[in-house]
């Protein structure tokens, strides 16, 4: 299936309809706006029951009428999900105050704590040495899809700003997207656009402060990657940022604000002691985003709408929850 609605979305809810006849799951899971609209436009996939998780609501992806239409959806398909789940207070927030009615669960991201582990400075420099960059070098790190929604836009025009008080700060944008040519033809000195790799720890341990310049977000997993591997995070105070950078562990700036974002990136950069510093709170309070407490919620939930108790039938939760996951996401390609 396409990432965004389209004429297709009709034959798309179809063929999954055929797939839940066949299957004949217990639980259908559909993730994110397009999922949600190709898995709830013929109502509950043969009455099976459905599980809907935004990941971002599909009208903050809009403007005027096109939000207006997607909020009027979401009001409407709310009826048909047993269960919406989000990934953040923030997001359930934002779904309440726009009249989405439903039986809310809050399930929040997590990271498997046992893979991104807090980076002191011999993991920086042993990242840096395989990635080929300079030990001394002052370095920024965005990581994520480039596309509107991630604002990189917003990152490389702030970036003159940062360099005009760090001559020698390297920003390295990680990932593909729609967004990538048009910022790679502004050709901004002292920024490296680097294709999107599967295993970000070498990136976030070399960097001295990671950057997250969204529009909007649900609850985003490179956030919470950084803090667990000890890493500053200056982001934009929106829904699902602000929900992880707290107090002493980096700094929130309006949305589109370039100067502000400049700012507290050069700060973290000129300041790497004190960056530091916020690294580590940032570090002990990734406790609270241990995968295992999502996947456990995750994996409760499910058995909920299933028809069961939460806790019936109790087994290895990474491997209940991560298969309905994965089902949700084959289902609609």
């Amino acid at each position: 299936a396409a990432r965004t609605p389209g004429a297709a979305v009709l034959a798309e809810a179809l063929r999954l309809r055929r797939v839940v006849a066949t299957f004949a799951p217990d639980v259908v899971h559909l993730h994110s706006s397009k999922a949600g609209l190709a898995g709830r436009l013929l109502r509950r996939p043969c009455g099976t029951p459905t599980l809907f998780q935004p990941h971002g609501w599909s009208w903050l992806a809009a403007t005027g009428r096109q939000a207006a239409c997607s909020r009027r959806w979401e009001r409407l398909a709310a009826r048909w999900s047993d269960a919406l789940v989000c990934v953040g207070a923030g997001e359930q927030a934002q779904g309440a105050d726009a009249g989405v009615r439903g039986a809310y669960r809050l399930v929040r991201n997590g990271v498997d704590l046992a893979r991104f582990t807090p980076a002191d400075g011999a993991d920086r420099l042993t990242a840096r040495i395989r990635l080929g960059l300079a030990a001394g070098v002052p370095l920024a790190v965005c990581v994520g899809r480039v596309t509107r929604q991630k604002a990189q836009d917003v990152l490389v025009a702030a970036w003159p700003s940062v360099t005009e008080r760090c001559p020698t700060a390297v920003l390295a944008i990680i990932g593909d997207g729609d967004d990538l040519a048009r910022l790679r033809r502004e050709r901004v000195p002292g920024i490296r656009f680097v294709p999107a790799v599967e295993d970000t720890r070498d990136w976030l341990a070399a960097s001295n402060v990671v950057a997250l310049p969204s529009r909007w977000e649900g609850l985003p997993l490179t956030a919470l990657e950084a803090l667990a591997m000890g890493r500053p995070i200056v982001g934009t105070d929106i829904p699902g940022i602000a929900e992880i950078v707290a107090p002493g562990t980096g700094a929130l700036v309006p949305v589109e604000d370039s100067a502000a974002l400049a700012a507290e990136i050069a700060a973290r950069l000129e300041h790497p002691d004190a960056a530091e510093r916020e690294g580590r709170a940032g570090a002990a309070a990734s406790a609270a985003y241990d995968l295992s407490g999502t996947l456990e919620l995750l994996a409760a939930v499910t058995r909920e709408v299933a028809g069961g108790s939460p806790d019936e039938g109790r087994v290895d939760a990474r491997a209940v929850a991560g298969g309905f996951v994965h089902a949700g996401l084959a289902g609609v390609g």
